[in-house]
C-alpha cells in the first residue's frame, strides 16, 4: 500500500501577464521542495480579480510550466480533491469564511474612499509597506453613523488588527518579528465585492491542506496579516519561505507586463528549457556552474539553505548568459 504523504506545496500564479523568469524560479523551487519531500505539488490559478485576469494567460502559464518540465499533481487539467483550482470559482468558500469572521466580530464595515485614505496618509499615520496605512477611521463608528454612511456608499470589510506582535521563521530569510498594527486594518472584501488577496490565499491554502508556502519575497510583508487570519479562522498555518526577487539593473522588480523576460519569449528565441532550468538553478545557488539540467535532475541537489535572500540583479552580463549555451 502506497504511503500517504502529508506534505503539500503549491504554485499560485495570477494570469494578468506572461510568466517571466522570476515567476519560473519560484515555480521551480516550489516544485523541487515538494519532489524532494515526496509531496504533492498543487497548481492554483489566482484569477479572483476578473478585471485583470485572462484565461488565455492562464493557459500560457500552464503551457510554460509543462515546457520547463514542471508538472503538477493537482490543479487545472489534473483535478484533485480540493477542486476547483481557479479562485474565480471559489467565491462561496470565501463568503463562508467571511461569515465566520463576522460572527466573531473580527470585521467592520469601512466607508472610506481611496481619496479619504490618501488624505489621511499625509497625516502622521505614515505609509505601510503594502500600501497606504489605514488610520482606522471607520473602526469605532456607531450603528447610527454606519447606517448614514451606507446610504451614500457601499462599504468594504476590514479586519480588526490588534496591537500585538507576531513572530515566524521564514525558510529563507530566517526569523521575522513584526508589529501587526504597523500595516493597519486591512480589507478582506472590497466595496465592489471582490475578495482580497489576503483572505483568498489563506482560505485556499487552508482548505487545500497546504503545508509549505514558497513564494516571492515581495509577499513577505503579507505573512503577518495572513497568520492573523489563520488564527482568527482556526486553521493551522503552513511553513513559509520567500524566494529572492529578480530585479533589473536599476533594482526594479521584473514585471509581468513590462521589463520581465518571459518564458514564451525565451522559447521563441530558441532557448531550450533545460538551459533555462540550469540558469535558474545556478542563480539560486543550487549548482556551482551553469549547465543544462532538467528539474528532475535537480531534486537530489535541492537545498533551501543555499537560496539567497537578497534580490538577484539581472545585469546585462547575467541576462546574456541565457543565450550563450
Amino acid at each position: 500500500m502506497e504511503q500517504q504523504t502529508t506534505f503539500r506545496g503549491r504554485f499560485a500564479p495570477t494570469p494578468s501577464g506572461k510568466m517571466h523568469i522570476g515567476n519560473a524560479l519560484t515555480a521551480l523551487l516550489g516544485w523541487l521542495q515538494m519532489r524532494s519531500l515526496n509531496g504533492i505539488y498543487v497548481l492554483r490559478i489566482e484569477d479572483i480579480d476578473v478585471q485583470r485576469s485572462r484565461q488565455e494567460l492562464a493557459t500560457q502559464i500552464m503551457r510554460d510550466l509543462e515546457w520547463l518540465g514542471l508538472d503538477w499533481d493537482e490543479g487545472p487539467g489534473s483535478g484533485g480533491p480540493s477542486r476547483p483550482y481557479h479562485q474565480a470559482a471559489r467565491l462561496s468558500l470565501y463568503e463562508r469564511e467571511i461569515e465566520k469572521l463576522k460572527e466573531s466580530e473580527a470585521l467592520y464595515p469601512c466607508y472610506c474612499s481611496r481619496a479619504d485614505i490618501a488624505a489621511a496618509a499625509r497625516a502622521p499615520h505614515g505609509i505601510a509597506s503594502e500600501g497606504l496605512r489605514y488610520p482606522g477611521t471607520c473602526r469605532d463608528l456607531t450603528e447610527e453613523e454606519a447606517a448614514l454612511r451606507e446610504l451614500r456608499k457601499t462599504p468594504s470589510l476590514r479586519m480588526k488588527v490588534p496591537q500585538a506582535s507576531i513572530s515566524f521563521i521564514d525558510g529563507i530569510s530566517g526569523e521575522q518579528n513584526c508589529q501587526l498594527s504597523d500595516g493597519g486594518d486591512f480589507v478582506v472584501r472590497r466595496a465592489d465585492g471582490i475578495i482580497s488577496y489576503q483572505l483568498a490565499v489563506v482560505v485556499d491554502d487552508a482548505l487545500m491542506g497546504i503545508t509549505h508556502v514558497l513564494r516571492g519575497s515581495d509577499l513577505l510583508d503579507s505573512t503577518p496579516r495572513q497568520l492573523l487570519l489563520y488564527q482568527a479562522l482556526g486553521y493551522q498555518p503552513p511553513q513559509f519561505a520567500h524566494t529572492p526577487l529578480m530585479v533589473d539593473a536599476e533594482g526594479r522588480r521584473l514585471a509581468k507586463r513590462s521589463r520581465g523576460l518571459s518564458i514564451s519569449f525565451l522559447r521563441g528565441q530558441g532557448v531550450m528549457p533545460q538551459h533555462i532550468v540550469g540558469w535558474l538553478a545556478w542563480t539560486a545557488g543550487l549548482i556551482d556552474r551553469m549547465e543544462p539540467v532538467t528539474p528532475a535532475e535537480l531534486i537530489p541537489r535541492f537545498d533551501l539553505s543555499k537560496v539567497p535572500s537578497s534580490p538577484i540583479r539581472m545585469t546585462e552580463a547575467l541576462t546574456s548568459q541565457l543565450f550563450k549555451y
